[in-house]
């Protein structure tokens, strides 16, 4: 019967919180505010649904471990380290800073002075798990002001256990201060042999994983570390929360990071859910109705406060105005774990109920707020600016821009021969684009040439927009597994409708299904073995390679129709029967050394030599028409020739180099001619 009223109590959850958040998206409002809204009507204080909130409050404790790690998968540890004048300084004066003032608040509204100063501490703390949320989505972690805003929450969470230890003491407990120091160096000691160990065992676990080739096994790897952590900082009265910051901070920092981060995403986004609803059960309602009034007040002068003290601490960084008010903005809410360490001052009698309900109101009322405070903070900053005569700056890294300037890319899934080739000639052409590949050590080998290359599943919707599937041009299937091909194509079709997809297929089957979902075209491996014996007998009968060309695209774009039985034949090979008569066009690239560079078509007499004609020549991507008295080939020209079959062929050799290949330009025996790539 217990697990029963559990699952009873989720169902109802989960059931009202979809139309509550489709309601939220359909206005533009954050999901975590529809959450919050979900949890005030149907917690026991409101419409009763669920009456029993503690059963909740542990997958939501659940869920805000979860969060953690997908933010620290998000960050690196590197980056953290980076970060450390600004953990310390800046969140030292914004968190005994704000206790300060918010334990004078306190003072004035009548609280004895232990009481005042541990609803200091209380307001102290910020939201991990909302700022960094919201941050991630709006993609503002490695902004500035996200950079000192992760700095300060961190300092913010490493305090969480020191302040607990605070707390007996001041509700007259005999704990002494010398038990609060022996726990804080245990807290770092904790912390520092996670990162150092990690940084020792998880790339290798990793690497073996991945061996395994299974999906499976990597994601209940990557659910192993996250977990363990969480349990061993626990273990020595840590937050469950910090320890899987801390691992996902470690795995984010190996070449796997971007597919844990996919794999992990799903079960977050429930459980953070269930987290924010079980906050939004725990305000009655009544007291908020009867008390309206002063807790608006107050909720306003703690959010002001707060925005002050944030806004100070970054300051006393060498931040710039605009970016202090962004980032004091950004920590003007109360945070969950201050919930955590409420539950200890009551124990302690420092919050009698009025007061607890007090706080929880304003907890949850600047939660509420802080979408909207976040969404405004640069408008407001820059406002400020303005008035204060200050520069106002673009919030940008050099990092961001970088990412953000990806557009018309290509993206490649799966880094075999095909996507191997295909990847040479993009960037020989300097076309931009990104490789997704599921294989470790073929991603280490590609980082070592250099290569854009990213470990993930490149049939799943965040990594594909991880590496901007909405500003791509061209997104190409390289990989066998028919399965995740057909997802893949279904998911990034969904995600951009003007992408061009291309497929590699092994399956004739396959072709109408891929098209079905979405693919514009599909390119069956046997289909272009096919081809490319047919371009090559057709280029040892003499046939001009602009007809064979013709042909081949005329079989391309029918989707291969005429191999697969589905349409007559109706190829137009005309020199077949025409050989010697008909007049044929070539392209030639000028090449270096050639007979024709530096010279003119007259100069060069290849009409009364050879009996072909220049008709036109492109350089530049510019087309330049014969006669022109002042004309010379140079090298890299693209020149048109028209003639018989013959004398093309004696034509071609006056524009081809010294290596350029036999007199009369075909291949010799035995040599690879390149297929024509799809059109």
């Amino acid at each position: 019967m217990h697990q029963l009223d559990l699952l009873r109590d989720l169902v109802i959850l989960v059931a009202l919180a979809i139309p509550v958040v489709a309601v939220a998206q359909r206005f533009r409002i954050p999901t975590v505010v529809g959450f919050l809204l979900t949890g005030l009507a149907i917690g026991p204080h409101a419409l009763g649904f669920i009456r029993d909130s503690e059963e909740v409050a542990g997958l939501a404790e659940l869920g805000v471990v979860l969060l953690l790690f997908t933010i620290g998968l998000e960050l690196s540890l590197s980056r953290i380290i980076r970060l450390g004048r600004s953990v310390v300084q800046g969140g030292g004066v914004q968190l005994v800073g704000t206790a300060i003032l918010g334990g004078l608040l306190a003072m004035t509204i009548g609280l004895a002075i232990e009481r005042a100063v541990f609803f200091g501490m209380l307001i102290a703390l910020s939201s991990t798990a909302i700022v960094l949320k919201l941050y991630a989505d709006r993609r503002e972690l490695d902004l500035p002001h996200g950079r000192v805003v992760v700095a300060i929450l961190l300092f913010q969470d490493l305090c969480v256990v020191p302040l607990m230890l605070l707390t007996p003491l001041l509700g007259g407990a005999d704990e002494g201060i010398t038990a609060v120091l022996r726990a804080t160096l245990v807290s770092l000691l904790v912390v520092g042999v996670l990162v150092a160990g990690g940084r020792l065992v998880v790339p290798w676990v990793l690497e073996n994983v991945v061996g395994v080739q299974n999906r499976e096994v990597f994601t209940l790897a990557i659910m192993f570390f996250g977990l363990g952590a969480a349990y061993v900082t626990a273990m020595f009265g840590l937050s469950l929360a910090l320890g899987a910051f801390i691992a996902g901070l470690v795995v984010s920092e190996s070449e796997y990071g971007l597919q844990a981060l996919s794999d992990v995403m799903p079960f977050r986004d429930t459980f953070t859910g269930i987290f924010f609803i079980s906050v939004g059960m725990l305000v009655d309602l009544k007291f908020l109705a009867n008390n309206a009034a002063f807790v608006l007040l107050l909720t306003m002068g703690i959010v002001a406060l707060k925005a002050f003290m944030g806004a100070t601490a970054t300051r006393t960084l060498g931040r710039s105005l605009q970016v202090s008010i962004v980032s004091g903005i950004g920590l003007a809410q109360v945070g969950e774990f201050s919930f955590i360490l409420a539950v200890v001052g009551s124990s302690v009698g420092l919050l009698a109920d009025d007061v607890y309900q007090v706080f929880l109101a304003i907890s949850v009322l600047s939660m509420l707020a802080t979408p909207f405070l976040i969404a405004g903070a640069a408008p407001i900053a820059e406002r400020i600016c303005r008035w204060t005569r200050q520069p106002a700056l673009q919030l940008t890294t050099h990092e961001y821009q970088a990412v953000s300037v990806l557009r018309d890319h290509v993206i490649i899934v799966g880094y075999g021969l095909i996507g191997h080739n295909l990847a040479r000639v993009l960037k020989a052409a300097e076309i931009p684009y990104v490789i997704l590949e599921q294989n470790g050590q073929i991603v280490r080998r590609a980082r070592l040439d250099r290569q854009p290359i990213f470990f993930g599943d490149g049939t799943r919707r965040d990594v594909l927009e991880h590496v901007g599937i909405d500003r791509a041009r061209a997104l190409v299937f390289a990989i066998s597994a028919s399965a995740d091909t057909r997802r893949g194509v279904a998911v990034a079709r969904q995600l951009n409708s003007d992408v061009s997809i291309i497929v590699r297929t092994r399956l004739i089957t396959e072709i109408e299904e891929l098209l079905r979902l979405g693919a514009n075209q599909v390119i069956p491996e046997e289909f272009e073995t096919a081809l490319e014996i047919f371009s090559r007998v057709l280029r040892l009968l003499g046939i001009p390679a602009n007809v064979i060309e013709r042909e081949v695209h005329a079989v391309r774009g029918e989707q291969y129709e005429m191999l697969r039985g589905l349409s007559l034949p109706d190829l137009r090979l005309d020199a077949l029967r025409h050989l010697g008569v008909q007049v044929n066009v070539e392209t030639v690239m000028v090449e270096d050394e050639a007979e024709a560079v530096n010279e003119d078509p007259v100069s060069l007499s290849l009409r009364r030599t050879t009996g072909a004609t220049v008709i036109a020549v492109i350089r530049d991507r510019q087309t330049h028409h014969i006669p022109d008295p002042d004309f010379r080939f140079h090298a890299g020209d693209t020149v048109v020739l028209v003639g018989t079959v013959d004398a093309l062929g004696q034509a071609v050799r006056r524009f081809r180099g010294r290596l350029g290949g036999p007199p009369d330009g075909s291949a010799p025996a035995g040599a690879d001619i390149p297929a024509h790539p799809p059109a």
